[in-house]
């Protein structure tokens, strides 16, 4: 089973994990958050990341934006340990597309990731 953490700029993260839990309450307790506040270097987000991936076995990251310390942080773990997959652009489609779902394999986990964040965004029509 993987590891789902959320990883974003304070308090996004909680924000999400508080609509995770609304939501899903017994998928949630597997979500794991980080808020990233502003005064954090990259060098601390790191730090704090890579105590929150002690886990052995597959993790998914979901970052708020890529090129911001949250997501460069996610990487940089990412790069230091396998099964490891960051996945940027986090809305709540993309965590409730994942929250119940892993046990399924990371890469599929991802995709699913990816598919709830880009069909939970469009246009809405209003009708009177």
């Amino acid at each position: 089973m993987a590891q789902l953490l959320l990883v974003a700029h304070a308090p996004l993260a909680s924000a999400l994990g508080e609509v995770a839990a609304h939501a899903f309450p017994t998928c949630a307790a597997q979500l794991d958050v980080l808020d990233v506040p502003a005064e954090w270097s990259l060098e601390l987000a790191i730090e704090r990341l890579q105590a929150k991936m002690s886990v052995v076995g597959p993790v998914l990251v979901l970052v708020d934006v890529l090129g911001a310390t949250p997501a460069n942080a996610a990487l940089a773990c990412a790069a230091l340990r396998q099964e490891t997959l960051v996945v940027h652009g986090v809305n709540v489609p993309m965590l409730w597309r994942t929250l119940c779902y892993a046990h399924e394999p990371l890469d599929t986990l991802a995709g699913r990731a990816v598919e709830g964040a880009a069909r939970g965004v469009g246009i809405a029509q209003a009708s009177c």
